[in-house]
């Protein structure tokens, strides 16, 4: 009767440790996962508290977050200067860059209040005309013009006509290239308009008695009267500014 009851004993002996060894194993296991979860936790958390360079080396952009904005620079040019302005508001801080351009020093445009403008003639020939105009330096410092002056065609009482102006450097009465004039005090620049005569039509033709002229560069007007009317169907090539009145010789 004892081998039975040893037998018994041994067998309950072996399940006991069975389960003992699972429970351990189990919960080696579990402490395994945990790790593994700390230290993804942990990389996730390395990741996001560091920021990449931008792009100049210079400056550092921060994580992506809800309390942080984005940071734009603006680089200065050599006769630029920046300026930065941070404001702060709870966590959220916000960085905004302008950047303000000093021009060189120099002559300064030639513009209306500097500007007094005169009717230099015309002339035509098969069906073309040509008016001639100039514009002076009438203050005591030199200035500086390029470009096409804006115009606009007149009537006797002085109301605008319908104008279509072309920009050109060769037009029908010959070249008149484009370049930067250095204008003297009571120096003189001009430039030419060409107009038809209603070579195919003469519809829309009329005749203008004044013209409204603004500067390159510039906003404000200047008008000159044409004294006998000059006959145009609205369109006119208009010549960039010349030295002197070469523009109408």
């Amino acid at each position: 009767m004892k081998a039975p009851l040893v037998v018994i004993v041994a067998l309950a002996l072996a399940a006991c440790g069975s389960t003992s060894s699972k429970t351990t194993t189990n919960a080696a296991n579990g402490v395994g996962a945990g790790a593994t979860s700390a230290t993804a936790s942990s990389t996730t958390t390395t990741t996001s508290a560091t920021a990449p360079a931008s792009a100049s080396g210079t400056a550092t952009a921060p994580a992506a977050s809800s309390t942080a904005g984005a940071v734009t620079t603006v680089p200065a040019s050599p006769t630029a200067s920046a300026t930065t302005t941070t404001t702060t508001t709870g966590t959220a801080t916000t960085r905004t860059s302008t950047s303000s351009t000093t021009a060189v020093a120099g002559p300064a445009l030639c513009r209306a209040p500097a500007l007094a403008i005169s009717f230099l003639g015309q002339q035509g020939a098969t069906g073309h005309g040509e008016l001639g105009f100039a514009l002076r330096n009438k203050t005591s410092v030199a200035c500086t013009t390029v470009g096409y002056p804006g115009v606009l065609f007149l009537a006797r009482d002085g109301s605008p006509l319908p104008t279509l102006p072309a920009h050109t450097t060769e037009d029908f009465f010959g070249t008149a290239p484009l370049r930067q004039l250095h204008v003297a005090p009571g120096g003189v620049v001009s430039f030419r308009l060409g107009v038809t005569h209603g070579i195919a039509s003469t519809a829309g033709c009329t005749t203008a008695y004044g013209l409204q002229v603004i500067a390159p560069n510039d906003t404000a007007t200047l008008r000159v009267s044409i004294p006998d009317g000059a006959f145009e169907c609205r369109g006119a090539t208009v010549s960039p500014l010349q030295a002197g009145d070469s523009a109408y010789p």
